[in-house]
């Protein structure tokens, strides 16, 4: 993700909390962590392997 688009995110998220939630700006802390795909699972599996089971599914 290039610093654009994580700034674009953190306003986007900044104002549909205020929109939503009328939470000021001021108020509101965005936090970005960018885990490397090795380092998380999903559905029990480690990412990847989750991720080719799903593609096996679409063929």
């Amino acid at each position: 993700m290039t610093a654009e688009e994580k700034a674009a995110l953190i306003k986007g998220v900044s104002e549909l909390l205020l929109n939503v939630l009328n939470k000021p700006l001021e108020s509101t802390f965005v936090v970005i962590e960018e885990v490397d795909t090795e380092n998380w699972g999903w559905g029990g599996l480690p990412v990847l392997d989750y991720r080719q089971k799903l593609a096996s599914k679409m063929k």
